[in-house]
């Protein structure tokens, strides 16, 4: 301000009158501004929230799962690199879900942006067959590997994670998701980058499908694809004299990256998919896929001929004839994953079961569901009802894990030693003392499938038609896809009916006051991060350890890059419970961004 002007703005309301500053043909004070909207203010929120995140925390576009504020830590699963980005939900493709249902909700482009930032970043990382892997590496494959051989090596219980493939998977949805973004941004602006990506998607999905020549396996998918034929089959037990008498160990059916898979729902979210693609592009082309899958499901339920009561699902099947064994078979996968039933796996098939029945009207699919169910209520899979006192991390579960093939006794999972190196995994009959990372207790609601099989039984021809008119492989011109797929929850088949609506909750101003409160200097939000990591400092020691402090833990000793939660680690030293630190946490942004978008533009 010139000095002049300091003086003038220093004189009185009474001087400015008498140097003809205030009469009456002086203009009248301009209206103040009506205050923002309680929904402008979150979309302000929502786009500064957005905005720090593309422009700050993203690499490329890129996310992992969570970052320290000042991002010098960067964890995926586990450790990441800085030029790292995560595929597996809820990393880049997650967020790129989020920032397309912002757009959707309010129009903005800043929105789309961010959305085609990311998205730009999933088609970098898609591999050459298609898929996609958990991680990417935008600094390259040689530092890719270079990560694999050390910190992904020495994460003792993350086996998918120890050795490089080379190639893409289905596990954790990581395809999965990555698949329908693509597809979403290619339906909002018909960029031909995101034609391009999810016509080969669909090639890989389609592709790694085993064909009719696999006889039982026909329509199912592997863990991975194309197949690598270094995969592992077998995991080391350095210390065999540490396993019980009578105890089980290994990978007992070989490179299970091979097996029909249908552990974390790869069937069903491929199924998913190409049905989104069916609805959306047109292309009936893909309703036989479909429908070998489906069969494959309904096929692949095991029946025991020991005790004809055990009938349901395996985590895996054989997808041939092995080691005496035939095709369509329970398999073992991981050295914690033995060749068994799981009630876990059983429960979801049957869900998955009775959705088919609603998009096709075919009554197979609900004709041996009885039988699986009639299993999970059987008394001997059971958990008993002292389960807390005899051990606490099966508290609150009902059935156990893993059933043994037609003895039909719960397996429990246990292992020795304090890494890798020195360590292994095992499984017998003993309920104490169980891992705490993959619970060998779950809850099941045979009372649910039970209820849904009757009502789904009970329906007249008429009204399975009627059901079946508005399924989404009946189609016959496009149909859009749901408004929100991350704002609300993971979009479901039955979202994609005709008419169906997949609707946000009610939001209460408060909590919307109380999310927008919460930014750190109005720029990103920081929850307590759930696990914390050993940084790598190297391979660990194979000397034999024979206590028993990280055998119901999350993590090993300090070689371990495991991920463990700070305030319950081993009860050793170097350890010490503490609190857990505040970072930038994906799944804490996207939960928020849903509650911020569900508030300014509901779905009702």
């Amino acid at each position: 301000m010139k000095r002049r002007d300091f003086a003038i703005a220093a004189l009185s309301p009474l001087a400015l009158a008498a140097c003809g500053g205030g009469g009456d043909d002086s203009p009248p004070a301009p209206a103040p501004a009506p205050a923002p909207t309680p929904q402008a203010t979150a979309t302000a929120a929502l786009k500064s929230a957005a905005s720090y995140m593309d422009d700050v925390v993203s690499y490329r576009g890129g996310y992992v799962w969570s970052y320290s504020p000042d991002l010098t830590q960067t964890f995926g699963e586990m450790e990441a690199k800085r030029t790292m980005l995560w595929l597996q939900p809820p990393g880049t493709s997650s967020i790129g879900h989020i920032y397309l249902d912002a757009y959707h909700a309010t129009g903005d482009e800043r929105f789309y942006q961010a959305a085609d930032r990311t998205a730009k970043a999933v088609a970098a990382a898609q591999h050459a067959s298609g898929g996609w892997n958990y991680i990417y590496d935008f600094a390259g494959e040689e530092s890719l590997k270079h990560w694999y051989d050390t910190v992904g090596k020495n994460g003792w219980r993350l086996e998918e994670f120890q050795h490089y493939y080379g190639n893409a998977t289905f596990d954790d949805a990581t395809t999965a998701v990555a698949s329908q973004l693509m597809l979403r941004m290619y339906l909002e602006k018909r960029d031909p980058v995101y034609q391009a990506a999810t016509d080969k998607a669909i090639q890989f999905i389609t592709d790694a499908q085993f064909g009719p020549q696999f006889g039982v396996a026909d329509g199912g998918w592997p863990q991975r694809f194309p197949h690598n034929p270094n995969a592992i089959s077998s995991m080391p037990l350095p210390n065999p004299s540490q396993v019980p008498a009578g105890a089980r160990t290994g990978m007992e059916d070989g490179d299970y990256t091979l097996h029909v898979t249908f552990n974390d729902d790869v069937m069903g979210e491929n199924i998913k998919f190409l049905t989104m693609c069916v609805m959306a592009l047109g292309r009936t082309d893909l309703v036989t896929r479909i429908t070998r899958a489906m069969d494959c499901m309904q096929r692949m339920q095991w029946t025991s001929a020991v005790q004809p009561l055990q009938s349901g699902w395996s985590l895996q099947h054989l997808s041939r004839d092995t080691g005496g064994r035939l095709a369509g078979a329970p398999a073992g996968a991981r050295s914690y994953e033995p060749r068994s039933l799981a009630t876990h796996t059983t429960q979801t098939n049957v869900q998955q079961l009775l959705g088919y029945f609603t998009l096709t009207g075919d009554r197979k699919y609900l004709s041996q569901l009885q039988k699986a169910i009639d299993w999970l209520k059987s008394p001997s899979i059971q958990l008993p009802a002292n389960v807390a006192t005899l051990n606490p991390l099966l508290a609150g579960r009902n059935v156990a894990t893993f059933i043994e093939l037609d003895t039909n006794d719960p397996l429990f999972i246990h292992r020795y030693g304090s890494n890798i190196h020195n360590g292994a995994y095992f499984f017998d009959k003993d309920i104490t003392n169980t891992i705490s990372h993959y619970s060998s207790g779950r809850t099941v609601d045979p009372a649910g499938l039970q209820k849904r099989l009757d009502e789904y039984n009970a329906m007249s021809q008429a009204q399975v038609d009627t059901m079946v008119a508005k399924s989404p492989l009946r189609a016959s011109t496009s149909r859009a896809l749901p408004k929100y797929f991350a704002a609300v929850r993971e979009v479901d088949f039955p979202d994609l009916f005709e008419g169906a609506v997949l609707k946000t909750p009610t939001v209460p101003e408060s909590e919307v006051q109380t999310i927008i409160g919460a930014l750190v200097d109005g720029k990103y939000w920081t929850a307590p991060v759930p696990e914390i990591v050993n940084p790598y400092r190297g391979d660990g020691p194979t000397t034999p350890y024979t206590g028993t402090a990280y055998r119901s833990r999350h993590v090993g000793d300090i070689y371990d890059t495991s991920p463990y939660p700070a305030d319950v680690p081993p009860d050793i030293a170097p350890y010490v419970p503490r609190e857990r630190p505040q970072f930038i946490i994906t799944s804490n942004f996207i939960a928020r961004m849903g509650r911020l978008i569900s508030f300014v533009s509901p779905v009702s």
